[in-house]
């Protein structure tokens, strides 16, 4: 199969043709359909988070399953899936305690000294984040994806696997917005416009979006925005504050800044959250003032929305059917496998939401 192998940070991805290994026992081979091209792939291209090399990078994606394992019942040859890179093993103690986002246990990996899911003429390649999306096809455990309705098109599925499913939990799950609060979303790229749509969905009774780049002023009311901040015009924090008399109930960052994780928790009133849903990278420090805790101000993290993505991606698939979820409007453009160093460049400008790799 032909797949994106990133073998040097900073340097462009190789298309290769490298093999997939059969199903184990708890594994599912997908025919991949489509991929979004997400930031969290950037920081890893750029260094911004470690990584083994060389690795298939890619983790937002949908496909229909090829063949099962001996032992999976969750799926069957022939669904429609949607990937979650928040694979779980479903007995450790943040399983069974309904945190799935946060399992680390070893069960979703293969082995030392097993056959390597990926590999190209006896090298090893790594498998990214346990999906390796920027693939023909995907060799994963089972509880790394979820069978959807097969009327849903495959290309709008894949974002739900990581911008989609993260913009949601991190209102419903994280920070559990309720209806009539007041709302800023830091950023309006694909997680951050998911965030819009999910707090509009949640019923916040003001959401405010703040970006750097005013074109995305039209695109984040199509959103759910009810107003929207320049943030490359004057105090962002000071002019959120005043237009909410003294500041909002929440705050969510999807950029990954220490200076936006800041501001998200300055804009915030008296007891209010802010949560942290951009990867902010290592070795940048978040700074707080202290006596801001006195007002009972919250700031906390979110990862992957804190999902539970066998539950939660089908019910997204269903507002998406009942026209209640925007996934047409996220796609900037449809590309190739061979096309996907120019829509990190694309990425990189701001100026778009998401390309989609789509898979003949």
């Amino acid at each position: 199969m032909k797949a994106a192998v990133m073998r040097a940070v900073g340097a462009p991805l190789e298309i290769e043709d490298v093999a997939i290994a059969k199903p184990g026992p708890h594994e599912v081979l997908i025919r991949t359909h489509a991929t979004g091209v997400c930031h969290s792939d950037l920081h890893f291209l750029k260094g911004h988070y470690p990584t083994k090399l060389p690795t298939v990078l890619g983790h937002e994606s949908a496909g229909v399953v090829e063949q099962i394992g001996s032992e999976v019942r969750t799926v069957k040859p022939g669904d429609h899936v949607v990937t979650c890179l928040s694979a779980f093993c479903g007995h450790c103690e943040y399983c069974v305690t309904g945190h799935l986002s946060l399992c680390e246990e070893p069960d979703v990996v293969r082995g030392k000294g097993e056959e390597p899911r990926i590999a190209k003429g006896g090298e090893s390649l790594a498998q990214f984040f346990n999906l390796s999306a920027f693939a023909e096809q995907m060799l994963i455990h089972e509880n790394a994806c979820v069978a959807i309705r097969p009327d849903m098109p495959l290309d709008r599925a894949a974002l739900i696997g990581c911008a989609v499913v993260t913009g949601y939990g991190s209102v419903v799950h994280t920070a559990k917005v309720r209806p009539g609060e007041t709302v800023a979303v830091i950023g309006c790229g694909g997680i951050g416009l998911s965030t819009i749509n999910a707090a509009a969905l949640a019923g916040a009774g003001r959401v405010i979006a703040v970006d750097r780049v005013a074109a995305k002023e039209s695109m984040a009311r199509a959103f759910g925005a009810t107003d929207f901040v320049d943030a490359s015009d004057g105090d962002t924090v000071k002019r959120i504050r005043d237009l909410t008399n003294g500041g909002v109930d929440h705050a969510l960052e999807a950029i990954g800044l220490s200076a936006t994780a800041e501001d998200a928790f300055r804009m915030l009133r008296r007891a209010g959250t802010a949560t942290i849903i951009g990867m902010i990278p290592v070795g940048q420090k978040v700074t707080l003032n202290g006596y801001e805790f006195l007002q009972e101000k919250v700031i906390r993290g979110s990862n992957m929305g804190s999902n539970v993505f066998p539950v939660d991606i089908p019910r997204l698939v269903d507002f998406y059917m009942q026209g209640k979820l925007k996934l047409d409007e996220l796609i900037s453009r449809r590309i190739g496998l061979s096309d996907i160093d120019s829509a990190f460049e694309e990425m990189e400008t701001g100026a778009i939401a998401r390309s989609v790799i789509t898979f003949d």
